[in-house]
């Protein structure tokens, strides 16, 4: 499945996680731009000057920038596991009150946060019921965590996307159902919601190889099977 390339366990720092050499890290977060726009304006919170944010696997760190812009929150802190995209996060954070760490124990910012996000990550973890644990220990009592998420199972490009995932990604593909996401962190105290995402504008198709059989499977991904979950913390 992973084409002969060797996957490294999710607890374990790497230089950066994407591995197909003919478009880079800056290259991935060019294409995240609208995408982090939409999730910000799905976050219900309106005022985060008083908060705490984390966003978990934060890559070269543009989101938390963007965000600040959007909505100044009082500190943010961006962990990820590549250490090369992470020098390139505290490159740029200027003079904004933020944070980069490549890290594998997150938990030790316990009960730091009142909002975690993470975007297109928790399909790289397939150890879900430890991230839910971790999520939760560096969440205050009654935060919140977003997390995005395209639940790929009834796609046809399925196991395409997936041998497209481990061939270029030191990470492999999981694709968890939306049920066993929900009960993961039902387990760990969470109060869950859901919604599809809401992509407006037009899906660029110049991407040489996307991962997907057609356009057709793409844009059943994009409008019918792309979701961001809300998890409130109610048991600490």
């Amino acid at each position: 499945m992973n084409g002969g390339k060797n996957m490294v366990q999710a607890d374990k720092l790497y230089d950066v996680w994407w591995q197909n050499h003919a478009e880079g890290e800056q290259q991935m977060e060019d294409r995240h731009l609208s995408g982090w726009q939409e999730v910000i304006g799905l976050i219900q919170e309106q005022d985060l000057s008083q908060m705490a944010v984390l966003d978990f696997g934060c890559n070269q760190g543009g989101f938390l920038r963007h965000l600040y812009k959007a909505k100044p929150f009082k500190e943010g802190v961006g962990i990820d596991l590549a250490q090369e995209s992470i020098a390139v996060a505290n490159a740029r954070k200027g003079d904004l009150p933020l944070t980069y760490l490549a890290t594998t124990t997150p938990e030790q910012l316990a009960n730091r946060f009142d909002l975690v996000i993470s975007q297109a990550v928790i399909y790289l973890i397939k150890d879900l019921k430890t991230h839910a644990w971790k999520v939760k220990q560096v969440l205050k009592p009654g935060g919140v965590y977003y997390a995005t998420y395209t639940d790929m199972n009834g796609n046809p490009s399925l196991t395409h996307f997936t041998e497209w995932i481990n061939r270029n990604s030191l990470v492999e593909s999981n694709a968890h159902t939306l049920d066993f996401i929900v009960e993961t962190f039902a387990a760990e105290g969470f109060k869950a919601g859901i919604q599809r995402r809401r992509h407006s504008g037009f899906v660029d198709l110049s991407r040489r190889e996307s991962g997907y059989l057609s356009i057709a499977d793409r844009m059943q991904a994009t409008y019918e099977q792309s979701y961001i979950f809300r998890f409130v913390l109610t048991e600490k």
